[in-house]
């Protein structure tokens, strides 16, 4: 299996589970690649969750947030026999999407996979998003996403692209 793509911004799908929060006023974001190959959906959130930078971040909400979580949880949640791990729960589950909601209720993680059948060498596109739900201002009424969010999502989108190229890198050794 390789990376026949680098891991870039794309459209979300019309069926994504995310969806329903780019209609909204949250921030909503979608990264795609492409490698060689039929890779599961299972297959694909356990090469994610268990990628050495995920681990990293798996690390700090143990420490920050007391969310401690293992490589078998994440297992356990890619075969869909576990509906939390670490700092989220399960929103919304299929048999080509994940999508979940952190303790905090303001962010979404989406995981979804499509085989490509018709491509020469056959192919799976392997998409990664976030969502990122505004808190009401409580004078103005309006959505605030916060200026922490604003400040750090130039590396928010940098991190999301190195997480999908973490997971095939993890895909290709397994």
């Amino acid at each position: 299996m390789s990376v026949l793509a680098d891991a870039q911004p794309a459209a979300l799908p019309a069926d994504a589970f995310l969806g329903a929060y780019k209609e909204s006023d949250a921030y909503v974001d979608c990264f795609v690649t492409r490698v060689a190959g039929e890779v599961s959906h299972g297959d694909f959130i356990s090469a994610f969750y268990t990628t050495w930078l995920f681990k990293t971040e798996r690390l700090i909400l143990r420490f920050a947030a007391s969310r401690p979580s293992t490589d078998e949880e994440a297992i356990e949640l890619a075969l869909g026999t576990r509906d939390r791990f670490a700092a989220w729960k399960v929103e919304q589950r299929s048999a080509d999407q994940l999508l979940l909601c952190d303790f905090t209720g303001r962010t979404r993680s989406w995981l979804m996979t499509v085989p490509d059948p018709d491509s020469d060498p056959i192919s799976t596109r392997l998409y990664f998003g976030s969502a990122v739900v505004p808190r009401i201002d409580s004078i103005t009424g309006t959505p605030n996403l916060g200026a922490g969010f604003r400040a750090l999502l130039g590396f928010h989108k940098l991190y999301s692209r190195l997480l999908l190229r973490a997971a095939c890198a993890n895909l290709q050794r397994n």
